[in-house]
């Protein structure tokens, strides 16, 4: 691999790390790209090409991920859970939810059930592949 190719790398990865840590804040292409230090055009681009997907379905996905946990574990309403998240309409969340997960939030609450196995099972289990 090339030098560039690791130095682009690094930036993409840098991004996707704050996305991480910051999920439920709301976060755009120009402030993600800035972090990585290129142009917003060419992170969309290059995060694409590095992870397989866009750094808005990223987000999504992460946030879906946290909200699965949340719904799973917790007892607060859909709702609490959305705007924990960093979805500004529950709306949305319902709507990205069911495009990444199958079925609805309150689906997924109904049927997901606590049972006595590690967390590493259960997390690659339930995490959505989209």
């Amino acid at each position: 691999m090339s030098h560039a190719a690791e130095e682009s790398n690094r930036r993409m990865l840098r991004a996707r790390d704050a996305m991480d840590r910051a999920y439920a804040q709301p976060l755009d292409v120009p402030a993600l790209a800035r972090i990585a230090h290129v142009s917003a055009a060419h992170f969309t681009r290059t995060f694409r090409a590095t992870f397989g997907e866009t750094p808005h379905r990223y987000l999504q996905r992460r946030r879906v991920e946290r909200a699965m946990y949340l719904l799973r574990e917790t007892d607060r309403s859909v709702t609490d859970i959305c705007f924990q998240v960093g979805f500004g309409s529950p709306g949305t969340f319902s709507r990205t939810f069911r495009d990444i997960v199958g079925r609805s939030p309150r689906a997924y609450r109904k049927e997901a059930t606590a049972t006595n196995v590690p967390t590493c099972f259960t997390r690659a289990w339930t995490r959505p592949s989209d």
